[in-house]
């Protein structure tokens, strides 16, 4: 028969068990949108004290049955088990929180292995035996009580010592200090004080004690959750304003960033009566790098050049990086002797031995460099003759040139690689590879971004960054934007005609060739030459395009989707971000640059700024697509947050059009 009092204590437990177990399915539903790994560890920690108050009220009403029945042992052993799982999870919860260090599943699973055999010991040990009442109670009630309470007191003396504390850490240090004596104490009293009058009555009084004290632990690791997740926010806005004024791989001033801070210090310089030196530096052979080592590794390098450059005791008055491999390094109050200074020090920081990965690269760089006031005034000016003196320099293969007047170097180069350039659009040898995009829904390839290369007669086949910067300089880029327009129109009906399926094709397309009026008729005209439907046809702009000529922009994209073709934004994040004409531009999807999926798997920074990109697009009513996909682990991320498709190396590398017949042929 149930007593009166083991009825309230069975439904305060029962209550207990409820409550905790919807905060458990709060805290699991909160991870499985963002993943962080101690939320995971404290709905499990609260999940386990659910169970372990839910078994504690079936056995208030259990009383009747002998302490070494089945049924009671097995009862008990839910309720070791549980205790020893919520203790286990809240621990590692707390150092996951703290250090950001994911701990491994294996380590984990050990754990909690450990924790289950430790509490079977301590249940089925005289578990059976009628006459060892005294050593059931110290194994079941005295050992855990010590287990616990030095857990606890553990974890405030490891969160008092940390330099930087939330709110909530200090309520946690509190509790721990308070339950890690509460369990302690008890304890004690429990091996040696368990047979007084008022020992019964104050483990009865503990009951509605630990209720108070178990809520605030809940509500505790919410409140940490609620902090932590606001700092990260912080975090994240904190970098992308940095990304907008700094390289986001080196973390050197950007090219805009250079030419918006070399005139102060020009003006600057001015005042004071100074000399101002501007180098220009390319590092030599980089593309081998990235072609033996990985791309990773080039990364790497770039980000250590970067640092090097930065940390000179040259005291450099701007570090900046213009493009793939090349750094623009300005000091001022500068003579010739310490100019020769100068470059040699430069030429030291950049050959000394970089140790990236157990590889050990050695490099060495090109110098272009000018003086201000002697060979210029203006920013533009400044740059444009180191930059004369840096090409003078590779052609001649001469490590360092100082600017001259009537140096025409670069001009008789790019006049000579017009030509070539001009004759590979005659020839057909800018060709296309194709990168396979994959929609995250279905799992289906839903279409490819169409990349140039040039298959150069006497070069072989060479990347973008080879040729890309003299067909800007020879204002080419419309030629090649109408060339590649055509290209990939040419593949869509190849692909049409074969295999009798629509395929999307994305072409990147310039500013100079967006603002360009004939854009439109150029386009239809393409479309009518092929018979190819305008829904294959998938435009990809910059926001730095749509900034530009932002009204401009807005009607050439109405007339483009009016015709049936798609505009996606490529390379979001990385320009003038401006929730004002996102929310006004009819564009079809928006891609997230890579620079923001490289570290998403692993730094909460980036995901959040990911995870509120796609939110914001969604919102907006936007697709998103994320570039530059390597790893599984960013794909299962990117796959939990809602992204709609991702194109990266780990889908697949770049493919010449014969390649794409295996997406076909299926």
């Amino acid at each position: 028969m149930v007593g009166e009092k083991d009825f309230y204590h069975g439904l305060l437990f029962s209550v207990e068990a409820l409550v905790f177990g919807l905060l458990a399915i709060f805290f699991l539903l909160y991870t499985r949108g963002v993943g962080r790994q101690y939320v995971t560890y404290w709905a499990v920690s609260l999940f386990s004290l659910s169970a372990h108050q839910f078994c504690l009220a079936i056995e208030t009403q259990l009383n009747d049955l002998s302490v070494i029945a089945l049924e009671k042992v097995l009862l008990t052993v839910g309720i070791q088990v549980s205790f020893y799982f919520h203790l286990c999870a809240l621990l590692l919860g707390i150092y996951s929180a703290v250090s950001k260090q994911i701990i491994s599943k294996k380590i984990t699973n050990s754990i909690f292995i450990l924790s289950a055999l430790f509490a079977l010991m301590a249940t089925l040990l005289y578990g059976f035996e009628v006459n060892e009442v005294y050593n059931r109670f110290y194994l079941r009630e005295s050992l855990p009580a010590f287990v616990m309470g030095c857990g606890l007191l553990l974890t405030a003396f490891y969160l008092y010592n940390l330099p930087k504390k939330y709110f909530s850490a200090h309520i946690l240090i509190v509790y721990s200090l308070i339950m890690g004596g509460r369990y302690v104490l008890f304890s004690f009293l429990s091996i040696v004080l368990i047979n007084e009058y008022w020992f019964r009555p104050l483990a009865e009084l503990l009951i509605y004690f630990d209720l108070g004290a178990f809520t605030l632990l809940a509500f505790t690791l919410l409140i940490w959750m609620q902090g932590a997740e606001r700092s990260i926010a912080t975090s994240a806005m904190n970098k992308a304003q940095y990304l907008g004024k700094h390289d986001s791989l080196t973390g050197a001033l950007n090219r805009q960033q250079v030419m918006e801070k070399l005139p102060l210090i020009i003006e600057k310089t001015a005042s004071n009566q100074q000399n101002l030196a501007v180098f220009l530096l390319d590092i030599k052979g980089f593309k081998f790098v990235n072609d033996t080592y990985g791309l990773k590794v080039g990364d790497a390098i770039l980000g250590e050049i970067a640092r090097r450059l930065d940390e000179s005791i040259f005291l450099p008055q701007v570090v900046g990086r213009l493009s793939g491999d090349s750094f623009v390094f300005i000091i001022d109050g500068v003579d010739e002797k310490q100019q020769a200074a100068a470059i040699e020090h430069l030429h030291g920081l950049i050959s000394r031995a970089y140790h990236i990965k157990q590889h050990k690269v050695l490099l060495q760089c090109s110098v272009g460099y000018c003086l201000y006031p002697g060979d210029g005034g203006l920013a533009e000016d400044l740059l444009q003759k180191a930059n004369l003196a840096l090409a003078q320099a590779e052609s001649q293969n001469v490590a360092t040139v100082k600017y001259k007047t009537g140096m025409q170097s670069h001009g008789r180069r790019l006049l000579a690689m017009e030509k070539e350039i001009r004759d590979g659009f005659e020839n057909n040898e800018f060709v296309l590879y194709f990168q396979p995009q994959l929609n995250l829904l279905n799992n289906r390839i839903e279409g490819f971004e169409a990349l140039v290369r040039w298959q150069h007669q006497e070069r072989g086949l060479l990347q973008p960054a080879s040729f890309l910067p003299d067909i800007e300089s020879l204002n080419l880029l419309s030629d090649l934007d109408i060339y590649v327009l055509e290209r990939a129109c040419q593949t869509i009906a190849r692909l049409q005609k074969a295999y009798h399926r629509r395929v999307t094709i994305a072409v990147n397309i310039t500013a100079v060739e967006f603002q360009d009026p004939k854009l439109i008729v150029n386009i239809q005209a393409l479309l009518f030459k092929y018979q190819i439907t305008p829904r294959c046809l998938d435009l990809e702009i910059t926001e730095n395009v749509v900034m530009t000529e932002i009204a401009t922009a807005m009607n050439t994209i109405v007339i483009l989707q009016n015709m049936g073709i798609k505009v996606s934004i490529d390379d979001f994040g990385t320009g003038y971000s401006s929730l004002a004409y996102l929310r006004k531009l009819p564009i079809d999807k928006i891609k997230i640059d890579r620079s923001f999926i490289e570290e998403v798997a692993s730094n909460d920074s980036d995901l959040t700024i990911v995870k509120s990109m796609v939110e914001l697009s969604h919102g907006l009513g936007k697709r998103v697509l994320a570039e530059g996909v390597e790893t599984e682990e960013q794909l299962r991320v990117l796959r939990n947050i809602g992204c709609d498709a991702v194109q990266g190396y780990y889908i697949s590398k770049p493919i010449p059009e014969e390649a794409l017949k295996k997406y076909f042929s299926r």
